[in-house]
């Protein structure tokens, strides 16, 4: 948290610490490549279990939803009843989930085992940054141990499409979902020895009526822009979207009523937490970029997935070195400046990606995407340690619930807008610049998706097949662009905001000059 300043400082972890860091580091690991993997392993679930259309579609998302609306409430609930014995529960829940999902025998079972896996994954997440933050009490150490966390989950994200494509190729479909029993074995295990107990023993009890509210608040927001991505501005979308932010007045309301609120939104009084989550929340919203640019090299360059895996790994690798590094440099240098700096440097990069055409190759977006992911790397791993430094050690899992859960709305708000606007230019240019003579039934398929355009391409004869994949190939450049240049202006944006609201925390570890707080010294430990 933002302690008083003493002359002996925070005790150093230990070996016990950092031992016990790699065994919280597996499970991050382990819940991002579920995420990942299920792209590919979708098909074959649906082929062997025979999900229709609309089962499919709750077998991709319900685990979201589930990670989405509970993880303020697990927060909390760790808070209560001790962190560690939170993850042991989420981390037996998650193997034997794991399990069931394996050898589901219907569509059902598997959604089913998909809801309980998203809960487990929502006890998970804000856990284990709660726990890094107690056991890593030196600012300097738990900056890189932030880092190593944050490192791990984006590596999960890279490996998931190889490993899961070994899996599939060599195995049964269910196999996929086995890769996280023998780690939660190892949770199970080691925990006990390696990972302190902390719970708040002034927490109070859990408020049910707060915790059906937060759900009402967030599940059908999340609902309304999940299909928003997939169907645009529907009146449906608005509707659920509307129901939710309703829900979100009622829960306010309770907490400010209740002596043992669920979320303490006096957290929203410190300058430093507020805006950290604030820009965390602008940065993940332009995760779409990442959509496009993997797009780009397949559909409009005709990479294959695992070349396209690989062109994107220059990018994985920047971000990688920039969440290792930052925390070193914030230790001499302001967080404000070195955010903004960075993002500054994003911003370059994603409007680099706007120079990428037919004929520019792949070079525009390796290079964009790569300073992209570089620039937005600081923000990121600073941001989470701001985040946990600015409430007290009995408050550190309803802040960690909160971070994760305005990553996981930025990152569906960006995906939902900003994939409406690129797919709005593109099927406004494809409309206009289609080549004549196409069949009926093809063009509203064709003004659709790219990907539609691309299927249609390849079932056309070869001159009026390439004319169309030109033309769609033009039409979602031009899509991507606006798409890039909207994400550079956000990242410029917050970059203004870290420099206006953040300029006055110092270097990790050093004493600040002019606090946020009530005019006592602060140390800052990112």
């Amino acid at each position: 948290m933002i302690a008083a300043s003493t002359s002996t400082g925070p005790a150093r972890a230990a070996a016990r610490e950092w031992t016990g860091l790699a065994v919280l580091a597996l499970p991050s690991l382990l819940v991002s490549i579920d995420v990942s993997v299920m792209v590919l392993a979708l098909p074959h679930m649906s082929a062997a279990l025979g999900a229709d259309s609309a089962q499919q579609l709750w077998i991709m998302d319900i685990y979201s939803f589930m990670l989405a609306g509970f993880m303020i409430t697990m927060g909390t609930l760790g808070d209560r009843i001790g962190r560690r014995r939170l993850l042991m529960f989420g981390g037996a829940g998650f193997g034997l989930a794991s399990i069931l999902a394996a050898f589901a025998p219907s569509a059902g079972t598997l959604i089913a085992a998909r809801a309980v896996l998203g809960l487990a994954g929502a006890t998970m997440s804000p856990s284990i940054l709660a726990l890094i933050t107690n056991m890593f009490r030196d600012p300097a150490q738990r900056g890189f141990a932030i880092s190593i966390w944050m490192v791990c989950f984006m590596a999960g994200m890279t490996v998931g499409p190889l490993v899961g494509g070994f899996m599939l190729e060599h195995f049964w479909w269910g196999s996929v979902f086995l890769l996280g029993v023998p780690v939660m074995v190892l949770l199970l295990v080691a925990a006990p020895f390696l990972l302190p107990e902390y719970r708040d023993p002034a927490g109070g009890r859990l408020d049910l009526l707060s915790v059906v509210l937060s759900l009402l608040s967030i599940l059908p927001v999340v609902y309304g822009l999940k299909e928003m991505a997939r169907l645009g501005i529907e009146p449906v979308s608005l509707g659920a979207i509307a129901v939710g932010l309703g829900f979100s007045l009622a829960f306010i309301a309770r907490q400010r009523r209740l002596a043992d609120p669920l979320f303490d939104l006096g957290l929203f009084s410190n300058r430093a937490f507020t805006t950290a989550v604030g820009g965390m929340f602008g940065i993940t919203s332009t995760g779409a970029i990442m959509l496009y640019t993997s797009q780009y090299f397949q559909l409009v360059l005709g990479l294959s997935p695992l070349h396209a895996g690989l062109w994107g790994l220059p990018g994985v690798l920047a971000m990688t070195v920039m969440l290792m590094v930052s925390p070193i440099l914030a230790q001499r240098v302001r967080p404000a400046p070195l955010i903004a700096t960075s993002l500054v440097v994003g911003a370059l990069g994603a409007f680099l990606i706007t120079r990428a055409d037919l004929a520019s190759g792949v070079w525009p977006v390796v290079v964009g995407f790569m300073l992209f992911n570089g620039g937005c790397a600081p923000m990121v791993t600073l941001a989470n340690g701001i985040v946990m430094s600015s409430v007290r050690p009995e408050k550190a899992g309803s802040a960690a619930g909160l971070s994760e859960t305005c990553a996981e709305f930025g990152f569906a708000l960006g995906i939902a807008i900003l994939g409406s606007i690129g797919t709005a230019i593109y099927r406004s240019q494809i409309a206009a610049t289609a080549p004549a003579g196409l069949p009926h039934d093809l063009a509203a398929a064709i003004e659709d998706t790219f990907a539609n355009a691309s299927v249609a391409a390849s079932q056309l004869p070869a001159d009026l097949g390439n004319a169309l994949m030109g033309a769609a190939s033009a039409a979602f450049v031009s899509g991507m662009h606006v798409v890039a240049t909207i994400c550079a202006i956000t990242l410029l944006a917050v970059a203004m905001l870290v420099m206006m609201r953040l300029r006055h925390l110092p270097p990790i570890g050093a004493t600040a000059s002019e606090p946020a707080g009530e005019g006592s010294a602060e140390t800052i430990a990112v």
